[in-house]
């Protein structure tokens, strides 16, 4: 005997009653099987309902053959009268989530005649596939028309057409359908098949926000937000905006501009930074000039500035050049001894002060483990 679906009947029913007609231990839990269910199983990219049956959790539901299959945490007698209470919370944002995904879907497959090839509802995004090359700047004005419809408040339609009725439909499907088929739709934005559950009014899904636009196989992948979770993110990014718009004494619509102009600053003394190190370096290596093997430990530096260090010194030392640039008991080296083969001077050289890295052709660059006592006491024995 199929279930009863309660979430057909009303997809804002929070409660419900029902009788238990199979317990039976399976990986995991217990699988029940009620006469009649209010909780949604995973299916059409919405994952399943969460909440409380009998006083025992429902980790998870699935639907085979009509029939619906409660994952719980515990066992519940057959025969015996139970009352279901879904996780509201997560049954709403799912909803919205969905319901936005298809005023959005039906406006972008119109406009740029594609298909939704791909539908996930994830735990923190949905992500919608299209076979269409869309461009960011079209999405953006798809989203702005959704919001335009939502807030228009339009109803939710559930069709159940006759084989006949549904040929004369324009609804979206990936592939032919038979049977009894449950169209779902938002007048004036979409008409689809769907199984999932939905709003009872398109301002119930609140906004919908496009985070990003991808290219994927043949199409796009689009990232999207709705309702209170669309919500939520702006909410985080304005605080953050209002944040770096104090810490630069600017509004924080302004924010970016001045970042800018950080940037530039930023840039600009990285390159006057560069020039003074290049003349340090010179000087470095002008008063090692034929000295032969030379050690040389530094305040912490990037490994790229340790390197250009040792191959400016090893130019003009004639001999093994070796820096180590760094503090207490880590420091970053970069070893050059032009013409000569290294590598086993290197082996022992980590294999005492704790080191990793290596290189070839009279070049060597890594790190270690030890103090400035211990590095020269290695290069003194």
């Amino acid at each position: 005997m199929e279930t009863i679906k309660l979430y057909y009947q009303d997809a804002f029913m929070r409660q419900f009653d029902a009788a238990v007609l199979s317990c039976e231990p399976v990986k995991g839990g217990f699988a029940v099987v009620l006469d009649r269910t209010a909780f949604y199983p995973e299916g059409g990219g919405q994952p399943a309902d969460r909440g409380i049956l009998g006083g025992v959790s429902v980790l998870d539901v699935h639907e085979r053959d009509g029939v619906i299959t409660h994952t719980c945490d515990g066992p519940l007698n057959v025969g015996e009268a139970v009352q279901g209470e879904i996780d509201w919370a997560r049954r709403f944002d799912h909803m919205q989530q969905h319901s936005g995904e298809h005023i959005v879907s039906g406006m972008l497959c119109a406009a740029y005649h594609c298909d939704n090839t791909g539908f996930h509802l994830g735990a923190d995004t949905v992500i919608i596939d299209y076979n269409a090359d869309i461009p960011w700047e079209g999405a953006l004005e798809i989203e702005r028309k959704a919001n335009e419809y939502i807030w228009e408040n339009h109803p939710f339609e559930v069709l159940w057409p006759t084989p006949e009725e549904l040929k004369a439909l324009p609804y979206r499907s990936k592939k032919e359908l038979t049977g009894a088929v449950r169209i779902a739709a938002f007048p004036g934005a979409d008409m689809c098949a769907c199984c999932g559950t939905h709003v009872a009014r398109s301002g119930q899904v609140g906004l919908v926000k496009f985070l990003s636009c991808q290219k994927f196989r043949d199409g796009v992948r689009l990232e999207l937000l709705c309702g209170q979770r669309a919500l939520n993110y702006l909410s985080r990014c304005w605080e953050q905006s209002l944040q770096i718009g104090q810490s630069l004494s600017v509004k924080p619509q302004d924010s970016f501009a001045a970042v800018e102009r950080l940037q530039r600053e930023l840039n600009e003394t990285r390159t006057r930074c560069v020039s003074l190190e290049e003349d340090i370096f010179a000087r470095i290596a002008e008063e090692n000039r034929d000295k032969g093997d030379v050690l040389l430990i530094r305040p912490p530096m990037t490994s790229d500035a340790a390197r250009k260090l040792c191959d400016t010194v090893s130019a003009m030392c004639g001999g093994r050049c070796a820096v180590f640039a760094g503090e207490g008991a880590a420091y970053k080296y970069a070893i050059i001894h032009p013409g000569h083969d290294i590598r086993d001077f290197i082996k022992s050289l980590n294999t005492a002060l704790n080191g990793r890295g290596g290189g070839r052709d009279g070049f060597a660059q890594g790190s270690a483990q030890a103090t400035e006592a211990e590095i020269r006491a290695f290069f003194g024995a």
